[in-house]
């Protein structure tokens, strides 16, 4: 087949790894697939790095800044823009099917329908704290789709409670993560410095500045460890990122607490460390970061929430905590110290585990299966690409 897809950013965070990754398995299974990004970025030359041909189209993004009088005029004015810019890819190209990542680039949706192609989209967010209206204005484009695929469950039942149309119209497909070349095994013995590691946006959604406060808190408790802060700001707010650095400078932990910023590689930090935190506060629809850290065979401490649950359930090397609380952080970080051949032990077997539950092979087949169920439910042949 030929596939356009559409992706709402050029960084290389969780959804984007994950465009990366369904863009290049098709690719490498013989369907001709092109991606669309509204910017240049690191997604693009990666994409571009594993054979995908890149087009650039502004089309608009939905984000809540956009909730203001404002904001609706400035989404009027790209929304026109882009759907001139859309229809004329669309007309040059013309795929057979378009694939649109996440709900945050709508537009996409109704285009791909009014020029009658198969729109296959695949759902990476999960807004469940939200409000109605919110949750509403996210999930109502999702009706204009001929197949919805989301990466959870939890992901799925946010999108049915907030569009009720939406029941068992959806599949869901655990994201595919690719582990690290070289597997580095985890300390024998848990001595000296405790090696931590946080990695993803910094954001106080995802909860670094918690994962901060705990360390300040096991300083206090005579505990020695460290923090590996890998990631950054979504541009507009560098203002959290500073107050960060502000409360670990006025807190005399300098020395303790490193900001490396975004980092394309995330493995070198994560075989460098002990223990892993994702420290969500709010809901997360997946959580790519949770498994990234079972691929390094490295014990977790995971907020216990919405989809990271799906993500880290199961595993004997992750300790659930409750969202927000930077003390149970502290707690589940001196208990893994305690039992350090316990969750190392784990630690190795939940690598295995991890390796085939979120293999890349059967991701990219599985979201092979639905493009195809997408095509053949829009009365068009289906023209699949050998399996990988």
């Amino acid at each position: 087949m030929s596939i356009l897809m559409a992706h709402p950013s050029a960084e290389l965070y969780g959804s984007d790894k994950m465009f990366l990754e369904s863009a290049a398995g098709l690719s490498a299974s013989g369907h001709s697939v092109t991606a669309t990004l509204p910017q240049a970025g690191p997604l693009g030359a990666a994409l571009r790095r594993v054979g995908v041909s890149v087009e650039l189209c502004r089309t608009p993004v939905l984000r809540k800044s956009l909730l203001s009088p404002r904001g609706v005029l400035v989404l009027g004015r790209d929304s026109a823009r882009g759907v001139l810019q859309a229809w004329s890819l669309l007309n040059r190209l013309r795929p057979d099917i378009l694939y649109v990542s996440t709900q945050t680039i709508p537009l996409w949706n109704l285009v791909g329908r009014l020029k009658r192609l198969p729109v296959l989209v695949h759902v990476h967010e999960a807004e469940g704290s939200a409000p109605a209206i919110f949750r509403l204005g996210l999930a109502l484009p999702l009706a204009a789709a001929t197949a919805v695929v989301a990466n959870s469950y939890y992901a799925a039942g946010v999108q049915e409670r907030s569009f009720r149309p939406l029941k068992g119209r959806q599949s869901v497909v655990y994201n595919g993560v690719a582990g690290p070349a070289h597997d580095v095994e985890p300390r024998v013995k848990l001595q000296g410095t405790i090696r931590l590691v946080y990695v993803g946006r910094l954001s106080e959604r995802k909860g670094v500045d918690v994962a901060v406060h705990a360390v300040l808190l096991l300083h206090a408790q005579g505990v020695p460890v460290s923090l590996d802060v890998v990631g950054a700001v979504y541009p507009g707010y560098e203002a959290f990122e500073a107050r960060l650095r502000n409360t670990v400078s006025e807190s005399g932990a300098s020395d303790s607490v490193t900001f490396h910023g975004f980092q394309t590689d995330v493995w070198p930090f994560l075989a460098n460390a002990d223990i892993a935190l994702i420290p969500s506060q709010r809901d997360e629809p997946f959580g790519n970061t949770a498994v990234e850290a079972m691929l390094a065979a490295r014990p977790a401490v995971v907020s216990n929430t919405s989809g990271l649950r799906e993500a880290a359930g199961g595993y004997g090397s992750v300790v659930f905590v409750e969202p927000g609380h930077a003390q149970e952080v502290a707690r589940a970080v001196r208990r893994i110290r305690e039992n350090w051949e316990q969750y190392r032990d784990s630690a190795l077997t939940d690598a295995v585990t991890a390796a085939v539950r979120h293999s890349s092979k059967t991701y990219v087949n599985a979201v092979a299966k639905q493009l195809d169920a997408a095509v053949v439910s829009a009365g068009r042949p289906c023209a699949r690409g050998p399996a990988l």
